[in-house]
């Protein structure tokens, strides 16, 4: 017979202040909880005001960053002692149930993840800043694959020709981004001045770095003289996670492997940051297919290697996305 589990305010508060260090698209952080006392369950819903209908129409970013958030609940709940008890999309009927997390009594050796990924939810920040051109140690690379393939999932490193592919495919997207006014509103909204969602952050509107590497730069302002062309790393070190579906359930699958990929990255001191633009546009998102089934649904790109840390999120609080 099960244990109840004796949860207090001050404990579920941290819970679900590790689960909101996940990252999120233009940081929408696109979710609320909702604690069931009976059963001592955590539910994750998903916060459609807060979704992206025209840089992510079919939720699927949204699905990745509840995954990465489920991830994080996982890890704080095994934390404090107890086994996380899993269930995605437990409800059909309830299509923004994306997720519960029960919390049982668990005997010794019950997290088998390495010890370290708790610390590290706090650390992980992207970094879109210029990285060295030290190489990531292929023991370390080989965890990271690992990590990706506990979830289900499959982590690629591109060699340098697929890289530059890669790259190419992103600087089209995000070129593409840049004309739909549509996006480009969308984005201002959640990223730029006058937005109203009444959450202050460090970003302040798109800008790539100088075109060395496609990526959105939202703080390139503040470093600028960081940011010659020349000052970024020659061989960008670029990792592509894939899944073998594309429904609701793989892009919460996949979530979890990203997160589980970025923080035992930023265990190893690395930085990281996720080039989504391809991803954005399904002809695209098909050109970054690597390899051959059953793992031919591209669902991000990890860029990773050696640098300055990123400036961190603003977070909502715990307490204000703790629903009744």
């Amino acid at each position: 017979m099960e244990q109840t589990v004796n949860l207090d305010a001050a404990t579920l508060e941290e819970l679900v202040s590790a689960a909101v260090a996940a990252p999120s698209m233009h940081n929408t952080q696109p979710w609320r909880f909702r604690l069931d006392p009976d059963s001592v369950t955590i539910e994750l819903h998903a916060a459609i005001e807060r979704s992206l209908p025209y840089e992510d129409p079919h939720g699927r970013a949204l699905h990745l960053s509840a995954g990465a958030a489920v991830f994080n609940l996982q890890l704080a709940v095994a934390h404090f002692g107890w086994l996380p008890v899993t269930r995605t999309l437990p409800e059909p009927g309830t299509p923004g149930l994306l997720a519960t997390v029960r919390l049982v009594e668990a005997g010794r050796g019950a997290n088998s993840r390495r010890g370290d990924l708790y610390e590290s939810i706090w650390r992980r920040h992207s970094s879109r800043l210029p990285f060295t051109d030290t190489d990531i140690a292929r023991s370390v690379r080989q965890e990271l694959i690992e990590a990706a393939h506990a979830e289900g999932c499959r982590l690629v490193f591109a060699e340098p020709p697929l890289v530059e592919r890669l790259l190419v495919v992103t600087a089209k997207a995000e070129l593409r981004n840049r004309r739909d006014a549509d996006r480009a509103t969308e984005s201002r909204r959640w990223t730029g001045h006058g937005r109203d969602v009444g959450l202050s952050t460090a970003v302040l509107g798109p800008q790539d770095s100088f075109e060395r590497l496609p990526m959105r730069d939202f703080g390139a302002h503040r470093h600028p003289e960081e940011l010659a062309s020349d000052a970024f790393e020659r061989a960008p070190v670029i990792a592509l996670l894939s899944t073998a579906h594309d429904r609701r359930a793989d892009w919460l699958r996949a979530g979890q492997a990203l997160q589980h990929v970025l923080l035992v990255a930023t265990a190893h001191h690395l930085r990281t940051s996720l080039m989504h633009q391809a991803l954005e546009w399904i002809d695209l998102r098909r050109e970054l297919v690597v390899g051959h089934a059953p793992f031919s649904h591209a669902q991000m790109l990890v860029r990773l290697g050696h640098g300055p840390p990123g400036a961190p999120s603003e977070r909502r609080t715990a307490r204000h996305l703790l629903v009744d």
